[in-house]
């Protein structure tokens, strides 16, 4: 168990600055950091590391305590035992894969040594790149080779920022199968930074939500990023309706309130806030909640039917993004048979249909 307890006045790269505080408990197993770049997530990961010391608090791993500020306590890096992988990999490029795989192995024999980077090797699926160097492996390999030299050191916890960035879907969901099962028999705990909503749904374990230094949620993934609380949230889990609103009536008995979209005044039925009349507040919808019509619908139970306008229209992959203008701006997601079975086009009316419970109140 890796408990920390800390506080580190955060500088991003831009003008901003805010106090980084968290207290977490990591098991065993994946949890994700995630929030927007410059949450401070990469700074509790350095911190853990030892390559940063927090102002205050303490870190705690199993029953050593590898940072206590009261009592003076700051275990340097090397003597941590544990594995960093970040998104630049730095593998040596003039060794070769089995030399980096083997890097960091202190070993007390020559044929200790091999077996530890024989089994790191199969297990990530390299051992027959073992003569190649860096620069002959595809992204995906040099990934694979990283995990691997981390791994062979035999970690008491493995600190992930972003190191499947740039690979696409299939190579990041083999990598980490390989790396589950690697870990269903080690059992340590892994800390996963992103900022990408669809590498937090490949883990689908425990993730930690971050914004300006705070958790802001944290649990299991859908619970958490499918509902988000706070703007930054939504924003970092992919939402593409963020709107502006005002409440115009609360409706307690029935758990909604309604309120009203800016700058027109048409309205919206949503959950329940703890907004009063008249205050502002935004409202988070996914573009893949909405449904088009393109005659009034009726007799249906979503309490949300806006009448508006295709403004534009553009197809990516399997999807079609479309802009519609319905008091509000709004974009949906349909599929390309959709659009040609509605006879969808730029200046078609068409109405908008929402549930409820598809629109996300937030608290910033």
């Amino acid at each position: 168990m890796l408990s920390i307890d800390i506080e580190k006045q955060y500088h991003s790269q831009g003008s901003s600055s805010f106090q980084l505080q968290i207290k977490e408990e990591f098991s065993p197993g994946f949890t994700v950091l995630f929030g927007p770049s410059g949450a401070g997530k990469s700074t509790i990961l350095d911190c853990i590391a030892g390559l940063q010391t927090p102002d205050a608090g303490r870190i705690t791993l199993g029953d050593e305590q590898l940072y206590d500020a009261g009592r003076k306590v700051v275990v340097p890096p090397q003597s941590r035992k544990i594995a960093y992988v970040f998104q630049s990999l730095a593998l040596f490029p003039h060794l070769s894969v089995a030399e980096n795989v083997g890097y960091g192995i202190s070993a007390s024999s020559g044929a200790e040594r091999r077996a530890i980077i024989q089994s790191a090797s199969q297990a990530f699926h390299i051992a027959d790149l073992s003569g190649r160097n860096p620069r002959q492996l595809s992204g995906g390999q040099q990934q694979r080779v990283a995990l691997a030299r981390s791994l062979a050191t035999d970690p008491r916890v493995l600190l992930l920022d972003e190191p499947l960035t740039g690979l696409d879907a299939h190579f990041r969901e083999t990598i980490l199968q390989d790396l589950r099962a690697w870990n269903a028999s080690k059992r340590i705990p892994i800390l996963y930074v992103t900022h990408n909503r669809e590498e937090v749904d490949a883990i689908g374990e425990r993730v930690v939500a971050l914004s300006q230094g705070l958790v802001i949620a944290a649990g299991n993934p859908r619970a958490v990023l499918d509902a988000p609380r706070a703007m930054a949230l939504a924003q970092a889990a992919g939402f593409e309706n963020l709107l502006t609103t005002r409440v115009a009536n609360l409706r307690p008995a029935d758990g909604v309130m309604d309120v009203v979209l800016l700058p027109s005044n048409k309205h919206l039925e949503v959950p329940l806030g703890t907004g009063q009349v008249e205050n502002p507040i935004r409202v988070a919808i996914r573009a893949g909640d909405i449904l088009l019509a393109t005659e009034m619908p009726r007799s249906i139970s979503a309490r949300n039917i806006l009448p508006g306008k295709v403004e534009s229209m553009e197809t990516c992959g399997t999807l079609v993004v479309l802009q519609v203008n319905a008091g509000a701006h709004f974009v949906v997601h349909v599929t390309p048979a959709a659009v040609r079975e509605l006879s969808l086009a730029a200046g078609a009316a068409v109405w908008l249909v929402v549930k409820t419970h598809s629109c996300h109140v937030l608290a910033d």
